[in-house]
């Protein structure tokens, strides 16, 4: 550490400065002598001291050098050790002008200068403690700023979210007891897809556990859902509306789909395009096998969610097709070439899904897009 940081010399007279740095090498300390003021100001900032003989600075302009140690921050007081005559004193004006000196009246022997050297640059060493102590503290202070106003920033964007469930849920339910349990059962989807994010300190959530959140209650010994798709990892602006978006899908599902009867099978699959400096997630919902689909007479609150939270506020492209053999939903979602702020340990969901095994009894992969459907 002493090598890296070295003790500047500052002595114009006779050999004082090679005698004093070979003093300090042998004592294994770095030090750089200075040829003249003007080189030893620029360098006071990468130095862990100074040594300075009396001589070196009378009659000189000084200027600059007050100029330095005045504008030293908070944490600095760059430590001097004044080299002085024998029955001499130190000016007074010159000890102002320094401010942190250490006098040394010569002669001398050589420990006492490797002593002081040693105990100036041990003091500047924990001047730079300080300073990366306060430098950290200054970044936390930032992050907790900032983690503040993110929260407030949430806090207000799922209220709101709330009070949209709450009105249109409102709107829609015939009985107490049905907006009851459809409130709160959209509340327990929030929820779900927050705990997710808050796995991973807000930063991602895998697309498959937001699948598997909603669907694993459906899926049994006979294998009703299959999934598959490459690992995902979604920010929170994208994962909080489509882990809604999937619900109302998988609601349906339960309620009028393919979930509704034993013999119902679903079949989610999606991929992620490298399109210029961008991505986009392509995701194919697939009922088969459930009760006979008629396209809805009208738009449900259902179908009004997804449009409005993934092509309003996720910029995402979707369609509904309709056919009696079950509901195919698609969606093409842009993604940042990289996530925002990728989670720091690995989800449940880390091996991707496999692309290979079979999602259905027959062979679906790569047919024409199906039928889907939509209750109102």
């Amino acid at each position: 550490m002493e090598r890296e940081i070295p003790a500047l010399i500052l002595t114009p007279l006779g050999r004082d400065a090679t005698v004093a740095a070979g003093i300090l090498d042998q004592a294994g300390v770095a030090s750089t002598i200075c040829p003249d003021l003007g080189a030893l100001t620029q360098e006071l900032a990468q130095a862990g001291c100074a040594v300075v003989a009396e001589e070196a600075l009378a009659h000189m302009d000084l200027t600059a050098l007050a100029d330095w140690v005045s504008r030293q921050p908070p944490w600095s007081d760059f430590p001097f050790i004044l080299l002085t005559l024998r029955g001499g004193s130190a000016s007074t004006n010159l000890i102002e002008v320094l401010g942190n000196v250490t006098v040394l009246e010569r002669p001398f022997h050589p420990s006492v200068l490797v002593n002081a050297v040693r105990s100036a640059m041990r003091a500047r060493r924990r001047q730079r403690e300080a300073e990366a102590y306060l430098e950290e503290r200054k970044r936390s202070e930032e992050h907790q700023a900032l983690l503040i106003r993110e929260l407030h920033h949430r806090v207000k964007n799922t209220l709101a979210t709330v009070l949209a469930l709450l009105r249109a849920t409102a709107g829609s339910a015939k009985t107490v007891d049905d907006f009851k349990k459809v409130f709160a059962d959209r509340i327990l989807a929030l929820s779900r897809t927050h705990s997710l994010l808050v796995d991973s300190t807000w930063r991602t959530a895998a697309l498959a556990d937001i699948l598997r959140s909603e669907l694993s209650p459906y899926d049994d010994a006979c294998e009703r859902v299959h999934l598959a798709g490459p690992e995902v990892e979604l920010s929170a602006d994208v994962a909080v509306p489509l882990g809604m978006a999937l619900h109302e899908l998988t609601t349906n599902a339960a309620k009028y789909g393919a979930l509704a009867v034993p013999e119902g099978r679903l079949e989610v699959t999606w991929d992620v395009t490298e399109i210029g400096e961008g991505r986009v997630l392509t995701l194919r919902w697939a009922e088969r096998h459930g009760p006979p689909v008629e396209k809805p007479s009208r738009t449900g609150f259902g179908s009004k969610l997804i449009q409005q939270v993934l092509m309003h506020q996720c910029k995402a492209a979707l369609r509904f097709d309709f056919d009696r053999d079950g509901l195919s939903f698609f969606l093409e979602l842009p993604l940042p070439a990289t996530p925002a702020n990728p989670a720091p340990e690995q989800s449940s969901s880390a091996n991707p899904v496999s692309l290979t095994q079979p999602l259905l009894g027959h062979a679906t992969r790569g047919r024409a897009p199906v039928a889907a459907r939509w209750e109102p």
